[in-house]
């Protein structure tokens, strides 16, 4: 190949080339999976029961989201066009990106938080401006206020936020959002069912602001890949045209009526995890394992420089756990989901028994 045929060689935009990876550790997910913050039994019984008679020929049509659309809108208590489902949360951070980020526009995350915001970002060509957490692990409220200038046209957050389990208080989104006129503030409430606070109707009063609530946590649909993106309705109507019109697949469509409706089973779930976590509070401290206070379905510990060694040993003991310690500020971390009671508990007593494998003492 001469030198004139290597200068010509395809390459991607200079932002791709420059962007980060993420490669989830999904590949022989062997055992009591509470490495990924799932739902740890199963849908709704009504969810699996539209799974059972959906027809083939279902399958052969290009799918409709409006009128599930509409369904969710009324769920939520806003205007259908407010609402936009989605291909997961994933889906609903790219098109905010893609809506409002040029090339050299700033946006500003809080680290540790989910890997898929600075990514998103980065391929645009956006500035990505990442603001630390302290070793509480708590929102920098006013490291955040401070940062804000006029080139912030995105700020990202999560509340309650992963992997830490911290929350934001709304006063303070809303805050945000005021100081910031001509940037959007996406609010992801992917954990929302484990917590109980949301921003989620201000999105009618105030233009800017966006909630992302995922289907994938307390639903249990995972697999089916549907989140939703809630917004004020003139600026929704922009994201709108930058999604794909067929981006949510029928079978998931079919079933998201029946998870909303089915109130009572996503009530039982989320007070399965709020025991589980009363108990694995208590677990953690009577084992001397450091941990932060967790809002969500899952709990961040500190293991140290044994991290490895204890997922090693959860394995062995047929639990998942996720490693977090290449996450800012998590060195030494170890992520725990939380589950039904009867998944926790194995959690736990495998967790104990880990920690007797390895030896593990607590840092002095």
């Amino acid at each position: 190949m001469n030198p004139a045929q290597i200068s010509q060689k395809l390459r991607p935009r200079a932002a791709v080339e420059r962007m980060h990876e993420y490669h989830p550790p999904l590949a022989g997910r062997d055992g009591l999976r509470l490495d990924f913050n799932e739902n740890t039994l199963a849908p709704s019984p009504r969810v699996q029961a539209v799974l059972q008679r959906i027809a083939a020929e279902s399958l052969t049509k290009y799918p409709e989201r409006g009128h599930v659309e509409r369904i969710a809108a009324k769920h939520f208590g806003l205007a259908p066009e407010a609402v936009l489902l989605t291909n997961g949360v994933d889906e609903a951070i790219h098109l905010i990106c893609e809506t409002y980020l040029e090339p050299d526009d700033e946006v500003i995350i809080v680290t540790p938080t989910f890997s898929m915001y600075a990514l998103y970002a980065e391929v645009t060509g956006a500035t990505v401006r990442t603001i630390q957490a302290d070793a509480t692990l708590q929102f920098p409220y006013q490291r955040v206020r401070e940062a804000i200038h006029s080139g912030t046209r995105l700020i990202m957050l999560a509340s309650p936020n992963n992997p830490t389990g911290s929350v934001i208080d709304s006063d303070m989104l809303l805050d945000l959002a005021a100081a910031t006129p001509q940037a959007a503030l996406l609010v992801d409430e992917a954990y929302y069912h484990f917590h109980g606070e949301s921003v989620l109707n201000a999105t009618s009063a105030v233009t800017n602001l966006f909630v992302a609530r995922t289907f994938s946590k307390a639903y249990g649909l995972a697999g089916l890949r549907i989140g939703l993106l809630a917004g004020h309705p003139e600026a929704m109507r922009f994201v709108r045209k930058v999604s794909s019109p067929y981006n949510v697949n029928s079978i998931a469509l079919e079933c998201l009526p029946e998870a909303l409706a089915d109130e009572a089973y996503i009530e039982w779930y989320a007070d399965q995890v709020h025991q589980g976590r009363i108990k694995a509070e208590q677990t953690l401290q009577q084992l001397h394992v450091p941990y932060w206070p967790s809002h969500a379905n899952f709990i961040l510990m500190k293991i140290g420089e044994k991290h490895s060694a204890f997922v090693n040993a959860m394995r062995g003991q047929g639990v998942l756990v996720r490693d977090r310690s290449k996450d800012p500020g998590c060195d030494g971390c170890v992520r725990i989901t939380l589950g039904t009671v009867e998944h926790t508990r194995r959690g736990l007593a495998a967790l104990e028994n880990s920690l007797k494998e390895i030896a593990w003492q607590a840092e002095k």
